[in-house]
């Protein structure tokens, strides 16, 4: 991965993934991850974007909580009750610990490093339906209110398969009550960072918020179907244009490529902050822009 800038700090880390998901057929992969995100974008409405990281795993997902340790606590819960709603079998691990943030040349966020690998091996050690969280995580929210420590069960030492030992704790289920359905059977739309996720009990009213986010630029990337007793749909976000420039390096060259030529002319003005020089002119091919850089060679 080539970055463009990268930090370290110490975050939250909750990592899931769903029990026998490969074992299933298509159809049913397809009803769990649909589900899955509903779940996600209904525990994680409440916090800003620039708060959490979203990463699919394939069979599950990561998200790095950047802010309050107690939010990422609240989500796992929140998360848990969802996917009981929606049929879902659940692993889930949660840890606190350091991780590099990084963002790509394509403007995808990322992140790396040893609490997100200790929260999936924390993961590795429920069973299905269980919540499980590592020493430091407890030992960070335990303090922050009494009654966070009665969610706590110590479930002794687990050993991973690189003989390393964690110290683990069950966290209860409290019994969360699923959301309520809005008098007036209104759509939600929630944020999931480069994706709008549009859910309700009404499909026509799911279809005209989905019409709104397609006027404002989004593009769907679903059809409307229906997960559980709710409609759902995913759409592009209308601000993550940019973010789908493709950029690939061939020797002292860039090749940038986007759907529009003012997305494409972001990305090279971000390139040439870096010292990249326009060669020739920003063009169209078929149905996107490219556009070609020389790095210079200078470090690269």
């Amino acid at each position: 991965m080539e970055e463009t800038s990268s930090r370290t700090l110490i975050c939250s880390v909750l990592f899931l993934d769903l029990v026998d998901y490969s074992r299933n057929p298509v159809e049913e992969q397809l009803r769990q991850k649909q589900a899955l995100n509903l779940s996600l974008a209904e525990a994680l409405q409440r916090l800003r974007q620039w708060d959490r990281v979203i990463l699919d795993t394939g069979d599950g997902a990561a998200v790095a909580f950047l802010g309050d340790p107690e939010d990422a606590l609240l989500a796992a819960i929140g998360i848990r009750a969802g996917a009981d709603g929606h049929r879902l079998k659940l692993r889930m691990g949660i840890n606190l610990g350091p991780v590099r943030l990084v963002k790509d040349l394509n403007g995808q966020s990322n992140v790396v490093g040893d609490g997100i690998n200790d929260a999936q091996r924390v993961m590795s050690f429920a069973a299905p339906g269980q919540l499980l969280a590592s020493r430091s995580f407890h030992d960070m929210v335990s303090r922050l209110s009494d009654a966070h420590v009665k969610l706590f069960t110590r479930e002794g030492l687990r050993t991973d398969k690189h003989v390393r030992e964690h110290e683990v704790y069950a966290i209860a289920d409290v019994g969360a009550e699923p959301p309520r359905r809005p008098a007036d059977g209104a759509a939600h739309v929630f944020d999931a960072g480069p994706h709008m996720i549009v859910s309700g009990h009404d499909r026509v009213k799911v279809a005209r918020e989905r019409d709104k986010l397609v006027a404002a630029g989004a593009r769907a990337v679903s059809p409307i179907a229906q997960v559980g007793d709710k409609w759902m749909v995913t759409c592009e976000h209308p601000d993550s244009r940019r973010g789908q420039c493709r950029v690939e390096t061939l020797g002292f060259k860039r090749i940038i490529t986007g759907p529009t030529r003012m997305a494409v002319a972001d990305k090279v003005s971000e390139l040439e902050q870096l010292g990249d020089r326009l060669v020739g002119e920003i063009e169209q091919y078929g149905e996107e822009w490219t556009a070609v850089c020389d790095t210079g060679g200078a470090g690269r």
